[in-house]
């Protein structure tokens, strides 16, 4: 399976596991690390020492690359980027920003940096911002999105069109199949989110695993393009922001509604009625907690299976 994304993460496989907040501590970036793909800690939900602690494990746990996915807008951005070059970790996807910002200052300690876009115009911004490859992600995907609604089928070609850089897919992915499907239509590699929260090494709770796994066709929806557009699983909280758009709330007002650790009381405390569940929309295709090694093996077994089917045609 070695192509540009293998070569350029040093990796087995064309796999990378979203770093998704409150899911993908050292655990799971490591095992899948170590199973080939490549890992990514999610520093999103992550004060600098918490980051800090988990590179330490994960650097302990693993011999094989892993990465840190950023989103910009986090408020101490540049202390945990000064953490992550003094950690020496070599591997940075950025997202929810300028990618104009880091991507020199990165590149210039010899760190491998990637972007996520959700659109075509983003996609030839990060190109000129000079990262090594994009993340092109479809509304299907979970957690924090892009406004336009572009699907992942529609995405990826456009995208590829347009940038001569490695171009990794996201959005709608779970299975052998999809990847194949994404790799014909002009991905290098895919990044997979969702499959990996139902997974034993992730760091979100066991009822919110369960939640995504019990997940059927309809029960996420794309909400609060107002904030941050963000898709979620249809709970007492999802139906009280249907409520207030109902009643005309305005911004600050939705903002209220939202508050403060909305994401960490549902995703890693557990409460599936008041929390904000975050999970795409192939959760339907999930149907069992798994080990990440066994997930990473199931997808490359469903890959090579597709495409000798494929062949056959």
């Amino acid at each position: 399976m070695e192509n540009s994304i293998t070569q350029l993460f040093g990796i087995k496989y064309p796999i990378i596991q979203a770093g998704m907040v409150w899911a993908s501590g050292w655990r799971l970036a490591s095992a899948v690390s170590n199973a080939g793909g490549l890992g990514l800690i999610g520093a999103g939900s992550m004060y600098p020492d918490v980051l800090r602690e988990h590179i330490q494990k994960c650097q302990k746990a693993t011999d094989r690359p892993f990465g840190v996915n950023i989103p910009m807008l986090y408020p101490d951005v540049d202390k945990l980027m000064a953490l992550i070059i003094e950690m020496g970790v070599k591997i940075v996807f950025t997202a929810a920003g300028n990618p104009k910002t880091w991507t020199a200052h990165l590149k210039s300690h010899g760190i491998t940096v990637v972007h996520v876009v959700s659109s075509v115009k983003f996609a030839l911004k990060a190109q000129e911002a000079g990262v090594d490859a994009i993340v092109a992600e479809g509304f299907e995907a979970g957690g924090h999105n892009g406004r336009d609604e572009t699907t992942t089928l529609v995405l990826i070609p456009a995208v590829r069109e347009k940038i001569n850089i490695p171009l990794i897919a996201a959005g709608g992915i779970a299975t052998g199949r999809a990847m194949l499907a994404a790799m014909v239509l002009g991905a290098d590699g895919v990044q997979i989110g969702s499959r990996f929260v139902a997974s034993d090494e992730a760091s979100s709770h066991e009822l919110f695993k369960q939640r995504v796994v019990d997940a059927g066709e309809g029960d996420t929806q794309l909400t609060l393009k107002e904030l941050t557009p963000v898709r979620l699983i249809k709970n007492k909280f999802y139906h009280d922001v249907q409520k207030a758009y109902e009643d005309g709330a305005t911004k600050e007002q939705l903002k209220v509604l939202l508050g403060r650790a909305r994401a960490k009381k549902g995703m890693f405390e557990g409460d599936m009625e008041e929390g904000e569940l975050e999970i795409g929309q192939v959760s339907a295709l999930i149907h069992g907690i798994k080990p990440a090694d066994e997930i990473v093996a199931e997808l490359v077994g469903e890959f090579e299976e597709a495409k000798n089917k494929v062949n056959l045609l």
